[in-house]
């Protein structure tokens, strides 16, 4: 057995986000049914199965300059297998307070960086509240990690993930020195132009607050579909979008268009990495009421990011600067501006088919990922089946009522539908 594991570049990145009003973990939310899951099954589940996940018995270590992954000689299940200590089992708004909570609170640095807290629901069943470190893994790789830990269903996986472009990206660049410098500046025009200010831009500090929405996936796509052939993904980058307009309104402040980021996995069946991505930027049209318009609005600015790979170009550019420490430095403080991306919206597909936990069905599946400083606000949408849940995690003190927000996603999903 390998002692000790380097953590990848993509793994230092984002553990170095981490700070004391940061926490550097992603969540998942597993809504089981009544039935037998409870702390002792779920621990003896998780326990019978860790060896598919290994890093999961890791914690890390190393120097500060060369972190590594090692083996937590005293890992313990019981340790990251809990229940949630709450008074009375949970409706809606206990349990969005609950994870809210645990969701502010760093994982400890003496043991492998992940949790699950399970809690009792007011309709009998459970919620497993699963923290994970983001520097451990991805959305796509959190979602094989519970296929290989926690579904009952061997056949029930994730969808596949898009393969790659980055090879034939990287030979496309310098196949033609003219249009690799043509593509260049449209690339960097698209990527680093600065959007408005944003409504989220602030000194985030420790507290939490956290809003769900849900939405059917096929009616979706359906009236996407005939809003001039547009994705999921570009309408749930318009759901959001009618979202924030609404909430910006309520709060009597200027509607400026503003930038969001938009993670592409570049993860391939095959691939070992916990995390695989890259990501595009585009401005979100908060100008345009009509959700018809600001489908196609946003579907035409995706489109010409997908034709040209900005995705993988920007994975590229990020490769090679990563031999430059001084211009990388650069390059990432300028990414991180609240001008060059106001809020991050991703969306990880989950199982396609139902699936069960020791014969108990998975009711909902839902997510969350972390903000940022100077970024209040972070929308993570997950699927299982026919239902989409976007996550909305915000710092209340910027983003005041957020679950206003995800309540404004809910009808903007309906109206959209509606109107297509």
């Amino acid at each position: 057995m390998v002692e000790v594991l380097a953590l990848q570049p993509e793994d230092l990145a984002i553990l170095d986000l981490e700070c004391p009003t940061i926490v550097g973990h992603t969540c998942k939310l597993v809504r089981l049914a009544p039935g037998p899951v409870d702390v002792a099954a779920l621990r003896q589940r998780v326990a019978s199965r860790i060896d598919e996940v290994p890093i999961l018995t890791r914690r890390l270590g190393g120097s500060a300059t060369a972190r590594m992954w090692v083996v937590d000689e005293s890992f313990d299940i019981a340790r990251h297998i809990g229940p949630a200590d709450v008074p009375a089992p949970l409706d809606d708004d206990s349990l969005a307070a609950l994870v809210a909570d645990l969701f502010a609170r760093h994982l400890p640095r003496d043991r492998p960086l992940w949790r699950m807290d399970v809690a009792p629901l007011a309709d009998g069943g459970v919620v497993v509240i699963w923290r994970l470190h983001h520097a451990l893994a991805d959305g796509t790789t959190a979602l094989r990690w519970a296929k290989a830990l926690l579904w009952d269903e061997v056949t029930a996986r994730a969808a596949p993930p898009t393969p790659t472009r980055s090879a034939r990206m990287a030979a496309d660049v310098v196949h033609d020195e003219a249009r690799r410098r043509w593509q260049l500046a449209g690339f960097l025009t698209r990527e680093f132009s600065e959007g408005g200010p944003s409504p989220f831009d602030g000194h985030v500090g420790t507290r939490r607050e956290v809003g769900f929405a849900t939405v059917s996936i096929s009616k979706l796509h359906a009236a996407a579909h005939r809003i001039g052939q547009a994705t999921v993904n570009d309408a749930l980058l318009s759901i959001v979008a009618g979202a924030i307009r609404r909430w910006v309104e309520a709060q009597h402040g200027r509607l400026d268009d503003i930038r969001v980021r938009v993670p592409v996995s570049l993860h391939h069946e095959a691939d070992g990495a916990g995390n695989r991505d890259s990501f595009f930027s585009l401005n979100l049209p908060l100008h345009e009421a009509d959700p018809v318009a600001r489908l196609r609005e946003i579907h035409a600015a995706t489109q010409r990011r997908k034709h040209f790979g900005d995705a993988e170009r920007e994975d590229l550019l990020l490769s090679e600067l990563a031999h430059v420490p001084s211009l990388s430095r650069f390059v990432t403080r300028l990414q991180a501006s609240p001008r060059q991306f106001a809020l991050c919206v991703s969306n990880v597909p989950g199982p396609r088919a139902p699936v069960s936990v020791l014969g108990v069905p998975v009711q909902s599946l839902a997510g969350l990922a972390e903000i940022g400083r100077r970024h209040a606000l972070r929308v993570a949408a997950v699927s299982l089946g026919d239902e989409m849940s976007l996550g909305f995690c915000a710092d209340p003190a910027i983003v005041v009522d957020v679950r206003l927000m995800a309540a404004a996603a809910a009808t903007e999903a309906t109206e959209l539908i509606s109107a297509g």
